[in-house]
């Protein structure tokens, strides 16, 4: 063990402590994967968060629900002191029942509901409007009332993309919110807030995965700029609060945490020194960042076989826990480790194999040509920083299970104590007609 990293030590650790537990068991068809959550990490990240902007500045670092809304997860993100962001109705009701309270709780999705924007009103809860047409709708809602909620814009600085088109939202042609560049665009959501005092908050955010720091906080200049004008324009400071959205990337590379909030909080008083200055509230949503590099999947391996001269690993890990990989393995490749049965981690020369996953199509690969001591029947494989869209959203191709998903801690005598997040769906348990 001495040639391993501390992360990697760790790792073992808590993979050998879930085979002797028998969380991962070779002889039970839904003990053949699983996904851990190490909740130290957890806590070491969001400590990280808290300390990277400036203590004088009112923050509410609001986790994004979709990199992992598994309800226990999102009530330990609570406890760290999180706010929560959410995207749809059914995020809304999983933060709600992990006791986030309506005020900590920022509703962000580009196509709301009549009704969900009446509840979300209704319950105090900060929402970021996309669009005219939503705004028109809200204001319908309250009628003249004030509302209780805290209402924002989301604006699109049109600033451009980044490395992934998909994770890119602030493009011209992007579908969220509203352009700055376009004609009139500007001019219109300038009168929009002079008519609707109510509006009080700016948001942005120009993508996540792939996107240059130096854009986000580029992105984050042109909102803090719009508020600047709203309350020059209205001769008031009716814009209070910016929320600056999330995006941090992670790095899928190895164990370093590159880039850390607090490079970017740099960028971000380079490019918008005014979100500093104690004018405006902030909030953030970062999601990926918070979680991907505090778990890892698990999976035994079924078969091992050879063709066109190269190995492959038949595993219970594919593209029901990492979808975004098979389908796109350029852009989010992972990275991959070989353990014994017992969770060990494998030595030996690596040799060029495939690591295949359950599903019944060809594309079905975690890795293609990926260097590894080579797999045998029953050894185990473990995804790395798959805390965040892996596990937690499942794709349910060839009806596979959803896995268990265990939380990790380890007390200061080493021991690894485990905590159930979701238990392992039962498929022979389905109703019957």
């Amino acid at each position: 063990m001495t040639d391993l990293t501390e992360a990697a030590r760790r790792r073992q650790h808590i993979l050998r402590a879930a085979v002797r537990q028998r969380l991962l068991d070779p002889e039970r068809p839904e003990l053949l994967l699983a996904g851990f959550v190490d909740l130290d990490g957890i806590a070491g990240t969001v400590a990280s968060l808290h300390r990277a902007f400036p203590g004088s500045l009112r923050v509410l670092h609001a986790f994004a629900a979709k990199a992992n809304s598994l309800v226990p997860v999102l009530a330990e993100l609570r406890r760290h002191g999180m706010g929560c962001e959410v995207a749809t109705g059914g995020e809304l009701d999983q933060a709600l029942a992990a006791g986030f309270p309506p005020d900590h709780i920022v509703f962000d999705s580009p196509a709301k509901h009549r009704r969900e924007l009446e509840r979300a009103l209704g319950l105090g809860i900060t929402i970021n409007v996309d669009n005219f047409q939503e705004l028109s709708r809200i204001g319908d809602i309250l009628d003249g009332r004030p509302p209780r909620s805290r209402i924002g814009v989301r604006v699109n600085p049109q600033v451009g993309g980044g490395a992934i088109a998909a994770m890119s939202t602030a493009t011209q042609t992007s579908k969220f919110g509203v352009p700055l560049t376009d004609r009139g665009s500007r001019e219109r959501l300038l009168r929009a807030f002079e008519e609707h005092p109510w509006l009080t908050w700016v948001h942005t955010h120009a993508g996540s995965q792939g996107c240059p720091l130096s854009l986000m906080a580029r992105s984050v200049a042109q909102a803090v700029d719009f508020a600047e004008d709203v309350n020059h324009r209205l001769g008031r400071r009716q814009v209070t609060g910016i929320d600056i959205g999330g995006g941090l990337p992670v790095n899928f590379a190895t164990d370093e945490v590159s880039p850390g909030f607090d490079e970017y909080v740099r960028h971000l008083r380079e490019h918008a020194p005014a979100l500093f200055s104690g004018r405006y509230e902030v909030i953030t949503e970062f999601g990926r960042s918070i979680l991907a590099k505090n778990g890892l999947t698990a999976a035994y391996v079924e078969y091992t076989k050879s063709a066109g001269g190269r190995p492959i690993a038949l595993t219970h890990a594919g593209v029901q826990v990492a979808t975004r990989t098979v389908f796109q393995p350029e852009a989010w490749p992972l990275r991959i480790t070989a353990h014994d049965p017992h969770g060990a981690v494998k030595h030996g020369r690596p040799v060029a194999q495939d690591i295949a996953g359950p599903a019944c199509f060809a594309g079905d690969l975690l890795a293609r040509d990926r260097a590894l001591p080579l797999l045998e029947p029953g050894d185990i494989v473990a995804l790395l920083d798959t805390g965040a869209y892996y596990f937690s959203t499942p794709f349910h191709y060839n009806s596979l299970p959803e896995p268990a998903v265990h939380g990790v801690r380890v007390d200061g005598d080493g021991q690894v104590r485990f905590e159930l997040i979701r238990p392992a769906q039962q498929l022979d348990r389905l109703p019957t007609p």
